[in-house]
């Protein structure tokens, strides 16, 4: 049996990005990540200045290509900075994963949890992968059959790049085709890490937030607390303020990486939006549909798997202090009734994920995403 919640798949990903804490590899990979990061942040931001007063869609092209890889740098930048914060979460989830034999509706719970998140991680990066690779092949599509685009030093990249060099030859071109592909894809795959070790993290304390419910509902008869092995009010207790110590971790994780998100990437939903509306009535609209679609999508999952986790961490937050309602509290001695008041007047208190402490996330929050970028595409069609 896995004796954890993290997937093999984001295991393997959280290791090679580097985020992975205090192991003799992590340092290798940064420097990797951080020389190749900048050199294709460089070459990218040089296409946009050169670009800028060219084809609004191609530019537009651009800006999504460039601000989507500038979003995961600083997301993986964050996480770096805060790997005691991420070591400290690792260590209270191998915690609560070594007394899972507890009793059996823990083991269950997360035996459950571990098994979905490994679902839902293989969903993911099977779909980041694929909107990569319709992506190149939307792009290799775009350079077949135009004539404007014979030479090589004329065809369009998979990144939107200008290099200091022409590109000469087929060779060369092939060469740097291949290398940004293989790029796009570890750049896909870091995306969807970083998002599914959210979803690891909420799916974690979600089942933790289930075992204490089933603690509070259980644990009390008439006048006698008997909850068996071991669990105790103090347990009940300790458990319910490590939820609390958890989620405040993800949050100060995760609240700069959301900040960053909301903004980023209402600006590149408007920006493939504008993208898509526009070709539509173009000779080569297939070829820019099928880069251009799914990559939409992957952006707008991104942004609604943060908001999702902000609204299912509150909601779940609320069921504490109903399954303390709900318990025979009032048949307690006088002792163990004071606390289970204290622990209802806590859970009133919602657990949530900000967004750089300002914004709760939140369903709500995502329509508005949704709505901002709307109407950004619509102003961008009527000036253009």
């Amino acid at each position: 049996m896995q004796m954890t919640t993290l997937s093999h798949g984001v295991t393997f990903g959280l290791h090679i990005f580097g985020i992975w804490p205090f192991l003799p590899s992590t340092i290798l990979f940064r420097f990797y990540w951080i020389v190749v990061y900048s050199t294709i942040q460089i070459f990218q931001y040089r296409y946009l200045i050169m670009n800028i007063h060219t084809d609004f869609s191609q530019f537009m092209d651009g800006v999504s290509n460039v601000l989507a890889c500038s979003l995961l740098y600083i997301k993986v930048v964050i996480l770096w900075v805060n790997q005691r914060i991420f070591f400290d979460l690792l260590q209270m989830m191998t915690a609560d994963w070594q007394d899972y034999n507890s009793n059996h509706y823990s083991s269950r719970v997360l035996t459950n949890t571990a098994n979905l998140a490994r679902r839902t991680s293989m969903v993911i990066i099977s779909l980041q992968v694929t909107a990569v690779t319709l992506y190149s092949v939307g792009v290799l599509a775009a350079n077949v059959n135009n004539p404007e685009k014979m030479e090589p030093y004329a065809r369009e990249l998979i990144l939107k790049t200008t290099f200091p060099f022409n590109i000469s030859t087929e060779v060369s071109y092939v060469i740097i085709q291949s290398v940004e592909f293989y790029h796009l894809l570890l750049l896909g795959y870091g995306m969807a890490i970083v998002n599914l070790f959210l979803i690891t993290l909420i799916l974690h304390v979600g089942g933790q937030i289930d075992i204490l419910c089933e603690w509070l509902t259980n644990a009390f008869s008439a006048n006698v607390i008997h909850l068996s092995k071991g669990i105790t009010i103090r347990s009940i207790i300790t458990k319910h303020q490590q939820i609390i110590l958890f989620a405040k971790k993800i949050e100060n994780l995760y609240t700069y990486i959301a900040l960053v998100i909301l903004l980023s990437e209402t600006l590149i939903i408007c920006c493939l939006g504008f993208i898509i509306v526009t070709s539509l009535g173009a000779p080569d609209a297939a070829a820019i549909l099928i880069k251009s679609v799914l990559f939409y999508l992957s952006m707008n999952l991104e942004a609604f798997i943060y908001c999702f986790a902000g609204e299912y961490l509150s909601e779940k937050s609320k069921m504490i202090g109903h399954a303390a309602y709900d318990s025979v509290w009032y048949d307690c001695p006088t002792t163990e009734k004071r606390i289970i008041l204290f622990v209802m007047l806590r859970s009133q208190k919602t657990l949530t994920i900000t967004s750089g402490r300002i914004m709760v996330l939140s369903l709500e929050r995502f329509t508005s995403v949704i709505k901002a970028s709307a109407s950004y595409i619509s102003v961008l069609l009527a000036m253009y």
